[in-house]
């Protein structure tokens, strides 16, 4: 039984992430996608078999599906890409690759304005292929909507054991962000946990030198979500700064995070003022029914409720217990 070129990527196995999803060929419209004609400057070649010898001019795609060559100057930049960088010695290898057996897998675009085309998927292909000097890459043009070309995009990104937790971050809050999915819709596209979902989204809330580490690879994602457990905001930076310089691991970060979070000792606090009896039996009745620490601080019947929280699973409750849902935006 033959199958397609995106369904080999999406069966291919991970030894850190699992196969995510339904695979990427399940987004596409069903049906034969077989593109009629050429464009300008493109010379159309079908290809039926996936167990042909692939070459520039011809490479594996599945009964129903035409390869064209297409020019690289005319194809687009995919808008949906949440990839921030490719490494320069990777792509230098695709390169000599190429050179050598050329493009072994298309690329996939859609039609784009005045004859031009627009990335989906394949970026790094099309790197390599310019800077193997090649000026043509094989491509199957596809009809997807900009949620699906999104979609597509970030699955095969996900599906990637080399893609930085702040571009995993991002692609799920572009989602949101685009198309207005809710986390548990975006887990149901991509195969996993509403939890998961959120608690990558969350790290976008860190400071942006704190991202900018996750973006070069100096913090990960479990040291990212320890700082999000740093209580005093303009702290976080500080303990990543200590994070990166000292090349803490995960246990030693949160220890020094718990150190951080721990309270004054009295004999450096300030003088306590007199606050409202009534005050504090309200918060008295929060911190029962919360089972975290709460204070409220009110002056003239003006003020604050603070709520801290150590972990996720204390956010997640305090939510569902204020709005009487989970937290699905």
């Amino acid at each position: 039984m033959t199958t397609t070129a995106t369904e080999k990527i999406a069966e291919k196995p991970h030894d850190k992430r699992r196969a995510l999803g339904r695979g990427l060929d399940s987004l596409l419209p069903a049906g034969p996608r077989i593109v009629a004609g050429t464009a300008v400057g493109v010379a159309a070649a079908v290809v039926p078999r996936l167990d042909a010898v692939a070459s520039e001019s011809a490479a594996p795609a599945a009964v129903g599906d035409a390869v064209l060559q297409i020019e690289l100057d005319l194809i687009d930049h995919n808008p949906y890409q949440t990839r921030s960088s490719f490494s320069s010695e990777s792509l230098q290898e695709l390169a000599e690759s190429i050179k050598t057996s050329g493009v072994l897998q298309p690329v996939v675009v859609r039609s784009g304005k005045d004859g031009r085309y627009t990335l989906i998927l394949g970026e790094r292909r099309c790197r390599a292929a310019k800077l193997a000097g090649k000026t043509t890459v094989p491509a199957i043009v596809r009809t997807v909507s900009d949620q699906q070309a999104a979609e597509l995009t970030i699955v095969e990104n996900l599906q990637r054991q080399d893609l930085n937790c702040l571009d995993q971050a991002r692609a799920y809050a572009r989602l949101s962000q685009d198309f207005g999915m809710t986390q548990e819709q975006i887990a149901q596209r991509v195969g996993v946990s509403r939890e998961t979902v959120a608690n990558y989204v969350r790290l976008l809330k860190l400071p942006e030198p704190v991202l900018r580490y996750m973006r070069e690879g100096k913090l990960g994602f479990s040291e990212a979500r320890v700082l999000l457990k740093v209580m005093e905001p303009g702290q976080v930076e500080k303990v990543a700064d200590q994070a990166v310089d000292k090349g803490l691991s995960v246990l030693l970060l949160e220890e020094l995070v718990s150190e951080i979070n721990l309270p004054v000792p009295k004999e450096k606090q300030p003088k306590a003022r007199w606050i409202d009896p009534n005050v504090l039996a309200m918060q008295s009745e929060l911190e029962r029914l919360l089972g975290l620490r709460v204070q409220v601080k009110d002056r003239k019947g003006k003020g604050k409720i603070v709520i801290q929280y150590s972990s996720l699973d204390d956010f997640d409750r305090v939510v569902e217990l204020l709005t009487g849902r989970g937290n699905s935006q």
